[in-house]
């Protein structure tokens, strides 16, 4: 489950929110940067920490470190 975003290193790119299959991330519209609209449906699959540029997310206090399946900028 995401633990949280950082809101100082978080730039508002929106990688987080394109990358999650459950649509748990959004766009806060007063900043401008990714914030969790729906935790519940958090799978924690870590695409977001994964993809995140700047570091901003962290996902699970428990987590386990896992690889990045693909190349960064693949698309």
């Amino acid at each position: 489950m995401i633990d949280r975003v950082d809101e100082e290193l978080c730039d508002g790119c929106g990688i987080c929110i394109e990358t999650c299959p459950c649509d748990v991330l959004t766009t806060d519209l007063s900043s401008g940067r990714a914030t969790v609209a729906h935790l519940d449906d958090c799978q924690t699959c870590f695409l977001c920490e994964l993809d995140c540029p700047r570091g901003a997310i962290t996902v699970g206090p428990l987590r386990k470190a896992r690889v990045q399946a693909w190349p960064a900028g693949f698309s």
